[in-house]
Parts: C-alpha cells; sequence; structure tokens
C-alpha cells in the first residue's frame, strides 16, 4: 500500500526559490504515479512543520529543500525525531556535507583529492594559498557567495560577500580544469554530465538563469577519465556516510588530475537541473527517479 508523501520544498535559505521548483515538479510527478501527496511549503522557523506533518497525516518524507536549515541535518533531525523515514542523508552525513570545511577534513582523511584550502583568519592565509584562489563561504550551496579572486583588487569585496553568509571563509587554490558532475544513487554511480558554463565558473546564474550554459549527457570522457571521476564521487558519498541520491562537483584539469569540491546531499530536481538529465541518459524518466529515490527513504539515526 502506498503511504501518504509529504513533500518538503521552500525553506528559509537562499536556495528557496529552486527548492521551490523542485519541490512541486517532484509532487506533481509522484501524484502522476498515484502517490497521495502532501506539498509542504515550509517558510522557517515561524512555521510548525512538525504539525503541519501531523495535520497532513505525512507518512514519510521527501526532503526537496536546498542549503542552510534544509541540507545541513536541521529538517533530517526533526524528521528522526518524528518518526518519519525520509529521503536524502541522515543527520551527520548531511552536516558533514553542507559544511566544506568538515567534509574536506574527511576527505583528506580517506585520501579522496581536494584543492588546497584553508579557513582565512588574516593575510596570512591567503599568502598560504596564494593568488589566484576561490573564495567561498563554508556552509552554503548552489555556488552562493563564491568569488574567483585573481589579484589583490579583488580579494576585500570576495571576503565580505563570503562573511555575510553562512560559515565561515574558505580560501581554495584555484583549479583549471572541466567541470564533471557525477550522480550516485543508493551507493551506485548512475552516471556523468560535463557542464560548460559562458561565464567564469557553473555559478548560480548559470544554473537556474542563463540559457547559454551547455551539458553534455554523458561527460565526453575517456574509459580512464570516467573510471577515476565514477570512483571519487563514489567514495566521497560513503566516506560522508551519505543516502538516497547524491551529485558530485568534480574538477578534471588537462593533466589527467581530478579534485573533489564537494557533494551535495539533496540535488536539485528542477527541470534545469543535473541529476534528472543523468538519469534521464540513464533510461530513468523523472517520474521514475522520483519513485527511485522516494524507496531510499529511511531513519538512519
Amino acid at each position: 500500500m502506498k503511504k501518504r508523501v509529504g513533500v518538503i520544498m521552500g525553506g528559509p535559505s537562499a536556495e528557496r526559490e529552486v527548492a521551490l521548483a523542485s519541490g512541486r515538479r517532484v509532487a506533481e510527478a509522484l501524484a502522476e504515479r498515484g502517490h497521495s501527496v502532501a506539498s509542504l511549503d515550509w517558510t522557517g522557523a515561524d512555521q510548525n512543520l512538525w504539525a503541519d506533518l501531523r495535520r497532513e497525516r505525512v507518512e514519510v518524507a521527501f526532503v526537496a529543500l536546498h542549503g542552510t536549515l534544509g541540507e545541513d541535518g536541521c529538517i533530517q533531525g526533526l524528521l528522526e525525531c518524528a518518526g518519519i523515514p525520509y529521503t536524502g542523508s541522515g543527520v551527520l552525513a548531511s552536516a558533514l556535507a553542507m559544511d566544506k570545511v568538515a567534509s574536506r577534513r574527511v576527505f583528506m582523511e580517506e585520501s579522496i583529492e581536494t584543492p588546497r584550502w584553508t579557513v582565512y583568519q588574516g593575510p596570512a592565509d591567503v599568502a598560504r594559498v596564494g593568488l589566484p584562489l576561490v573564495v567561498k563561504p563554508s556552509r552554503e550551496g548552489s555556488s552562493v557567495g563564491i568569488t574567483f579572486v585573481r589579484d589583490e583588487s579583488q580579494l576585500d569585496p570576495a571576503l565580505q560577500l563570503a562573511q555575510r553568509l553562512h560559515g565561515v571563509v574558505l580560501l581554495e587554490e584555484l583549479v583549471v580544469g572541466r567541470e564533471i558532475e557525477v550522480a550516485v544513487l543508493d551507493g551506485v554511480v548512475l552516471g556523468d554530465v560535463e557542464i560548460r558554463p559562458a561565464g567564469e565558473f557553473y555559478d548560480y546564474a548559470a544554473k537556474y538563469q542563463r540559457t547559454d550554459t551547455q551539458y553534455s549527457v554523458p561527460a565526453p570522457l575517456s574509459a580512464a577519465e570516467r573510471q577515476l571521476c565514477h570512483d571519487l564521487a563514489r567514495r566521497a558519498h560513503l566516506a560522508l556516510g551519505c543516502a538516497g541520491v547524491t551529485r558530485t562537483d568534480l574538477l578534471l584539469s588537462s593533466s589527467g588530475r581530478a579534485v573533489c569540491l564537494e557533494i551535495d546531499t539533496l540535488p536539485g530536481l528542477t527541470d534545469r537541473s543535473l541529476v534528472p538529465k543523468i538519469a534521464a541518459q540513464a533510461g530513468l524518466d523523472f517520474p521514475s527517479l522520483c519513485e527511485r529515490i522516494l524507496a531510499t527513504a529511511a531513519l538512519k539515526a
């Protein structure tokens, strides 16, 4: 018997509009497949989500949130306390993946290569990484607050932007390479895509606003390059203890060096998002993808 599904969308983060688009699309797809669906637009702390879940008699939650409070273990903790199985990773894996400093420390322990990085505490940290570098807040998603710094004049504005957002400020080596994204579903690699943004990198505008971003699914990789990228993504997924579907952001340099930037535990499911593109190439239409993700729902504590 199909259970009552609550699709939790929106949220109070900088990625609210994307999360609404993901959630609405998921709710429509699951309803199309005959599931009893409640669409829950959560706006933040002023709204009693627990009460909404009980009122709608939700038996399993499809988490379609992105960013702070939705992707960092907070909602996952609420659902654990409520005893409601949910999609995506558990509390710890979600928190680790959302915090780029914490996840990088795990990756270092597991020999998963990342760009050289440090937490910004003063000018000596900039000198240690060296220009050019990337400045980013440690606890944001969708490339919010990221700046490429190529000369000293760009540094202060970049630091000020990152400091206004969530988390500490991360400085990382600027690695020049192809942008490869790999999706993992329930511990198995689903496929990959190469992104070619028209701008400097795959920023928020390139992801959700511009129409000139190019995608190649699957990515045009050699067998060795594909194995390297897939292995890196799967190891990152397992190292953080992730569940459900994830998307790992990688850079592949011309020398063959692959580095892991981060892992997204609740990747976007909009009509522009990468995981649905990868799934389609693997033979999964969008409703089937949503049902596959829903089937992974569980309590993880």
